[in-house]
């Protein structure tokens, strides 16, 4: 499907930078927060932001489908445009007034993934891109860095948990080892470091749809590789990897190794 994509990506910011300035007037206020079925908090916040998202995009592309986070899937009339919201990522962190959360909108067309907007309110900052129009960093380029050897890489990970359940713990342990350091800069803000050449590789152990619906288009345009553990590029397969290209296949080697 040949599309102009800029008009998407436009209406994606405006949105994401909306919706960031409703969870701010939420932020550093001591919010309440309820637990969902599983396990994981909600508040207020998240509920309002993604309320809000959903409005809009139901005004402006009437019957395209929608999938975020709290309200589940709202079914499109037969058309293959899907928005995929997620209007807190890093409720955790946003409940502690740790400003690394984020606001997360992607669009997928036809099953891929082709527009993808990050913003971070508390930092004012926002990563973007769409197929073809670039990677961008508020109004500067994104890439990916060049560095090519692990004892010169960063790398980022959500837990240490996650890789004990995946069974990866010798993974995790190795990758301190032979890079130049490793941080738990988790959630959108590690991918953010990747796709701005801060840091080289980034792992999410277990995801959703919408805790990385961005990162496909905003990684291809910046240079790397965003998929799964295996080398599937996509944000359809429950675990997130996101490189430089330089890095790429030494990083997938070492995850086969261990």
């Amino acid at each position: 499907m040949n599309l102009n994509l800029e008009p998407y990506l436009t209406f994606a910011k405006q949105l994401a930078y909306r919706a960031g300035r409703i969870t701010l007037s939420y932020y550093n206020k001591g919010i309440q927060h309820d637990l969902k079925s599983d396990a994981t908090p909600v508040t207020a916040a998240d509920r309002a932001a993604e309320q809000f998202i959903r409005g809009e995009i139901e005004r402006a592309y009437p019957g395209h489908a929608i999938v975020g986070e709290e309200f589940g899937e709202t079914a499109g009339s037969g058309n293959p445009f899907c928005w995929i919201v997620d209007p807190i990522d890093g409720t955790k962190s946003f409940m502690k007034a740790v400003p690394l959360y984020s606001v997360l909108i992607a669009l997928e067309i036809e099953g891929v993934s082709r527009v993808g907007v990050v913003c971070f309110p508390a930092l004012d900052e926002m990563l973007y891109a769409a197929d073809g129009l670039g990677a961008w960093w508020n109004n500067q380029r994104a890439h990916v860095s060049k560095v090519s050897k692990l004892k010169e890489a960063v790398f980022c990970y959500t837990s240490w948990s996650g890789f004990r359940t995946k069974k990866k713990l010798k993974l995790f342990e190795r990758l301190h080892k032979e890079c130049f350091y490793g941080r738990g800069w988790s959630d959108a803000y590690g991918y953010l470091l990747v796709a701005t050449g801060r840091a080289e590789m980034f792992f999410d152990p277990g995801i959703k749809i919408w805790d990385v619906g961005p990162f496909p288009p905003i990684f291809r345009e910046a240079g790397g590789y965003f998929g799964s553990w295996d080398g599937k590029a996509g944000h359809t397969f429950g675990e997130g990897l996101a490189t430089n290209a330089a890095l790429r296949s030494k990083v997938l080697k070492m995850i086969r190794e261990t």
